[in-house]
């Protein structure tokens, strides 16, 4: 099958909304990373890899928005792999993590986590009504961030949870595993996604 450019189904402000995106993700990572070495949590740490992959997810999508469908589904295979990246950086942490057990400062895990919670519910909801556009592409994009938001949920029950209940490095690690798998699952679909695109060009 001849491979056909794409430009014209792109439904419009699709390429403004991913550039806010991005823009956003990357401006979260630098305030959480540094929250989460101050403080020494997992899942802080997790989750700002994941807004910074979410950035370069996101610009990519940008780049490749105006690709031929075989290109974004080979692109879109590509931002599989780069999903994973978060996972494998959070298990790093939760190993460093086990040989202290120290817990994290509950109050700034909390308020961190409900910051980053603002962001991701924003760019979900601006990327819902895209989530169907352009496949795999618009899909990793809208998957990262709806599972962060569900992340960060979590990231603040954990802060909750260790001012309140129990002061141990557990809560948030479990947290941190947590985002790990999510992540994976979402680079799954994606991967899913991209080979069905790929696999009906050829």
């Amino acid at each position: 099958m001849t491979e056909t450019s794409f430009t014209s189904d792109q439904p419009t402000g699709l390429r403004r909304i991913v550039g806010l995106v991005a823009a956003l993700n990357l401006g979260y990572f630098g305030v959480e990373f540094a929250v989460a070495l101050a403080i020494g949590s997992v899942s802080l740490f997790a989750d700002s890899v994941d807004f910074l992959e979410d950035a370069s997810v996101n610009l990519l999508i940008l780049h490749g928005l105006g690709w031929s469908v075989r290109n974004r589904a080979r692109l879109g295979m590509a931002l599989a792999g780069i999903l994973l990246v978060p996972s494998i950086a959070t298990l790093w942490a939760v190993w460093t993590k086990i040989n202290t057990l120290v817990p994290p400062e509950p109050v700034a895990l909390t308020l961190t986590g409900l910051g980053a919670l603002a962001v991701n519910l924003t760019c979900a909801l601006m990327l819902t009504r895209f989530r169907a556009h352009s496949g795999s592409l618009t899909k990793a994009a809208f998957l990262s961030a709806r599972n962060d938001a569900i992340a960060n949920i979590a990231i603040v029950a954990a802060g909750l949870v260790t001012a309140n209940l129990w002061s141990s490095a557990w809560p948030d690690i479990i947290v941190g595993l947590g985002i790990a798998a999510m992540n994976a699952d979402a680079a799954r679909e994606v991967w899913a996604a991209a080979r069905n695109e790929h696999t009906a060009e050829a």
